[in-house]
């Protein structure tokens, strides 16, 4: 499951009761030792942590339509095969024909970096360091800066670089060579995915060791040439899709993602530790994968046949629903036709005690609620219902095309996004109930017909920044470029009664500029409740700033 923490969600409680006997028939012994089967192949060490992109989804995915082809399922992903390919764009890297040469010395790359809002021009001169003159380019040390700023906790060395570069450009200099002989740490490095500000000019940031070398006597000349150049860093995803086609009008669509997060590459773990540890992600997501093959069998085989069933296992979830987005935007089935759809993340980890099985999507159909109230007899779980169709987990995508959706979870965990999710963790028997009451779900709304779809309020989520105030937006997390766009805007936040709009690029809070999701989650860290400030965004080609209180 994406790590984003749900943070106001409006839950009901349902009474259980025991559901479809308490013993497991010789069928179902079958069906739990397929999801025993599923989940220990695809959360087994050689499958690396099935990170989107990797060797590990690779034999993941393979592995999946090899299961939907064993229970008679037809491929529909592109081009009549299994798989959907999509991008993951990992922001930028530098490129091979950028340089830098000082004093006729090529700078290794681990000496120097360039920011990534840097212009690609190619630059020569000769500048004395002490002295900038127009035509050449200048310098920039850190180190009196910080001394000033160590105890002003609003000092944001970005910013300031920022202001400097455009300072340095309107006076003629060609670029600017950032540096910091100081001892107080400027924790600058290069990330791709860091979207820095847009520069005027070529900025570039040299290491202390050939700072030290080169620029101690600011008296000295020093020949610079140099040139910015960057490339998109991208990785391949995969979807895989599996189609029963009963000849019926409408579709539903179930799914889940079977990425996790490999050896913690992405920065989206809750591990603290030295080692490098594969995360095998039995619970998330490979129970979901594995509930989601069953259910392929069994709807195969059974008699609901007044829709047709797409199956879905998407990858890039846990990077911001990549797969998922992707699919709706370039479905493989027509999306009007699809009557509603199941998402299941995280279904392995039932309390045999508490028996609280977690429904997101209640109030996306005003059916839903008739459905469950006439299961609820036959009732195993104490069922908590979340009307909002929003939510961390691949549902979301369905619910922004206004499709009725369902989410199915069986609750967080110590194990969550660490690398003691394993297998052995898993209560099978539990999931097994799981799956006979999403099969006994759409049994029931085999009878109803298309579901009226109901717009529902939205989840908040959250990332492990620390802040008390949010616009209460949705970022679209699959955006690469500066800024942060906004993917739907939740009624009565700050973002709303300011006039913000989806598709809007939020590029500043306050004085603080937003390159990308991290900036903007610490610019969100710099206010509390009821402090006021603007908020610029680029719509189209025109930049709008209004005034928001949190």
């Amino acid at each position: 499951m994406l790590y984003k923490a749900i943070i106001s969600s409006a839950f009901i409680l349902s009474a259980a009761v025991p559901v479809f006997g308490q013993k497991i028939k010789k069928e179902d012994k079958a069906l739990v030792a397929g999801l025993e089967a599923h989940v220990r192949y695809l959360a087994d060490d050689k499958l690396e942590g099935r990170r989107a992109g990797s060797n590990g989804e690779k034999l993941a995915m393979e592995y999946i339509a090899g299961q939907f082809e064993k229970a008679g399922l037809a491929p529909r992903g592109d081009n009549h095969g299994w798989y959907q390919a999509f991008d993951i764009n990992e922001g930028k890297e530098i490129s091979r024909s950028a340089y830098l040469f000082i004093n006729n010395v090529a700078i290794k790359n681990s000496d120097y970096f360039p920011f990534t809002g840097s212009p690609a021009n190619p630059v020569e001169g000769a500048p004395a360091i002490a002295l900038p003159e127009s035509g050449v380019p200048w310098f920039l040390n850190l180190k009196e800066e910080l001394d000033n700023n160590h105890k002003n906790p609003h000092f944001d060395v970005m910013a300031y670089i920022a202001v400097q570069a455009k300072d340095a450009a309107k006076k003629g200099a060609t670029a600017l060579v950032v540096y910091n002989t100081g001892p107080i740490a400027d924790n600058l490095h290069f990330d791709g995915k860091e979207n820095s500000p847009e520069f005027p000019l070529p900025v570039l940031y040299v290491r202390i060791a050939a700072a030290k070398k080169y620029f101690s006597d600011e008296a000295a000349t020093v020949n610079i040439r140099l040139k910015i150049a960057f490339s998109d860093k991208k990785r391949t995803g995969h979807n895989v899709a599996g189609y029963i086609d009963n000849d019926a009008r409408d579709i539903v669509v179930l799914g889940a993602h079977f990425d996790h997060l490999g050896y913690g590459e992405d920065s989206n773990s809750l591990y603290r530790g030295p080692e490098r540890p594969v995360y095998n992600g039995a619970d998330d997501n490979a129970s979901g994968v594995a509930a989601l093959i069953e259910l392929a069998r069994l709807l195969k085989n059974s008699k609901l046949k007044n829709n047709n069933y797409l199956f879905i296992a998407f990858s890039g979830e846990e990077l911001g629903l990549f797969g998922s987005k992707y699919f709706t935007e370039h479905p493989t089935v027509d999306l009007s036709k699809v009557n509603y759809m199941i998402n299941m993340d995280m279904v392995g980890r039932l309390n045999d005690s508490t028996k609280m099985l977690t429904i997101g999507g209640y109030g996306t159909s005003t059916e839903w609620g008739p459905l469950f109230a006439s299961l609820s007899r036959n009732q195993y779980f104490m069922n908590r219902y979340d009307s909002s169709g929003t939510g961390p987990s691949d549902h979301t995508s369905f619910y922004r095309k206004n499709i009725p959706v369902l989410f199915f979870f069986t609750g967080i965990h110590s194990d969550y996004h660490k690398p003691t999710d394993d297998a052995d963790k898993i209560n099978y028997t539990g999931e097994w109930r799981v799956i006979r009451y999403i099969y006994k779900i759409t049994e029931e709304a085999n009878k109803k017909g298309k579901l009226a779809f109901t717009p529902t309020r939205e989840s908040t989520t959250t990332s492990t920044a620390h802040f008390s105030v949010t616009l209460r937006i949705m970022p679209d997390y699959t955006y690469s470029g500066n800024g942060v766009r906004v993917d739907s805007i939740i009624d009565g936040g700050p973002a709303s009664i300011a006039g913000l709009k989806a598709g809007d690029i939020v590029v500043q809070l306050g004085q603080y500029p937003v390159p990308s999701m991290e900036s903007y989650m610490q610019a969100l860290g710099k206010f509390k409740k009821g402090d006021k400030t603007a908020v610029k965004v680029k719509r189209g080609n025109d930049t709008i700033e209004s005034n928001i209180q949190f």
